[in-house]
């Protein structure tokens, strides 16, 4: 499917968008353009602050969005008196101790339900790194946002209810399904928080039970052990999430505290080299009615005055102006968040899950494609659906053309009449209409409400 190699199937692609090579982007009056050296730029904002972002995950009711809310305030990203307010307002609706929750939960519709429906996303920094939060929803109802958000996530917190009777409910659940998610979107690495830790009196028996289970859990979906770290934290009260619990239970413990396991974590290596591609997660007007958009910079790296253009769309462009770590800034580089403003397109021809990428040499766009998948259900020619970030679309397996060694890649077997749990195979899937797609981007294939198999695109 690149533009280099395409794959055997991959006909269905065109090399550009219809029309693609008849843009004027003359036609829209060029923002200033520094020509900035980006990457040594880059290289030198590297010797002072960190950037990172991570994705929160778990089973529904596991306490995710109450943590986050206590870090934030903790941290004074927050204040006491805009908690207070929360805590005033959930009161009137029966909704006791939901204040934290609804410092990420911004919603009226998720503060009534009591359960995050969409990404919720917030920044915060320490001495040495600065953050970015993306909160993700634990229902099973709200699997393709949780996708969307942890699509763009250098690394994960997987949070932990340690009550009797919940970690197991969990990790039949959500927990199980968020794993191999966050394992086929390619995250790496987990930090699991044991919440709760107040409700079962800082149990230390309960503590090792639930780290040896879910250590053997992550190992077995491929984690490397290097990469799982565990913290026992009670997120309402905020024991163990900035500051060591004072609980007399709790003396057993002397690792460290969420903050500081985040802290220790490197960011993910930038893939700076190549044509700029960024998934667009939200759009929208700015209050000065300019077309504005955000989402995670896959590849490369974009400056104030950049050409640009939206697949599948076609729509043309420059960048007027953009947002990194929350702050106004001439350039960005891959693994960055961002929000761009631009000028010469038509948000009405735009939507979330569309992909921002560099004018002389954009994404192909068609309705077929060969991937190779990891079954985590029976997998078999069957309409499917497809999730890549903020981008659904329907479609179906069209053949399994081959089952593939896990370890060498090899080709086991041709034409299997079915893939089973844990097997991979070589996938080739057709699309109800044309998306941007590129050899290497992680995909997801899920059916009926399951997830049934996620991999990479060839």
């Amino acid at each position: 499917m690149s533009s280099k190699k395409p794959s055997p199937n991959s006909q269905t692609f065109s090399n550009t968008t219809d029309g693609l090579a008849k843009v004027n982007l003359n036609a829209t009056s060029r923002p200033q353009y520094k020509n900035i050296d980006v990457v040594a730029e880059y290289e030198k904002a590297r010797k002072g602050k960190k950037s990172t972002s991570f994705v929160v995950v778990g089973h529904v009711d596991a306490g995710k969005s109450t943590l986050m809310g206590r870090l934030l305030l903790e941290l004074k990203f927050v204040d006491k008196q805009t908690v207070e307010k929360y805590r005033r307002q959930a009161e009137k609706i029966g909704k006791q101790s939901f204040e934290l929750a609804w410092v990420m939960d911004q919603t009226q519709e998720e503060r009534d339900r009591g359960v995050t429906m969409d990404i919720a996303t917030n920044h915060f920094e320490t001495e040495k790194t600065k953050y970015t939060i993306l909160d993700a929803p634990g229902h099973r109802d709200f699997i393709p946002n949780m996708i969307a958000g942890a699509s763009q996530a250098d690394f994960a917190i997987l949070v932990i209810d340690a009550g009797e009777g919940a970690f197991e409910k969990g990790l039949k659940g959500q927990t199980y399904e968020h794993v191999l998610l966050l394992r086929s979107i390619g995250i790496h690495r987990i930090i699991v928080a044991v919440n709760k830790m107040d409700t079962i009196g800082w149990s230390k028996d309960r503590f090792d039970e639930i780290c040896q289970q879910v250590t053997g859990f992550l190992q077995g979906k491929r984690f490397l052990l290097k990469n799982i770290s565990f913290v026992p934290i009670a997120g309402f009260d905020g024991s163990n999430v900035t500051c060591a619990p004072r609980q007399k239970e709790a003396v057993w413990y002397r690792g460290s505290t969420l903050l500081e396991q985040l802290d220790s974590v490197e960011p993910a290596p930038r893939s700076l080299n190549g044509p700029f591609r960024m998934a667009i997660s939200e759009i929208w007007k700015s209050h000065l009615g300019k077309a504005t958009m955000s989402g995670r910079l896959a590849k490369g790296t974009i400056q104030v005055g950049d050409a640009i253009i939206l697949q599948p769309s076609g729509e043309s462009g420059y960048i007027k102006s953009l947002m990194a770590d929350n702050e106004l800034r001439e350039w960005a580089v891959a693994g960055e968040n961002v929000s761009i403003t631009v000028v010469g397109i038509d948000l009405d021809n735009v939507k979330a899950g569309d992909y921002a990428c560099s004018a002389e040499k954009p994404l192909e766009c068609g309705t077929g494609f060969t991937m190779k998948a990891m079954a985590f259900d029976h997998l078999m020619p069957m309409l499917i659906d497809l999730h890549r970030g903020r981008l659904h679309s329907a479609g179906k397996v069209t053949e399994l053309a081959a089952l593939l060694d896990i370890s060498t890649g090899e080709i086991v077997k041709s034409r299997p009449k079915v893939v089973k749990p844990g097997e991979v195979a070589r996938v080739r899937v057709s699309l109800t209409h044309k998306v941007p797609l590129e050899a290497g981007q992680r995909v997801v294939i899920r059916s009926d409400g399951e997830t049934i198999a996620a991999g990479v695109v060839e």
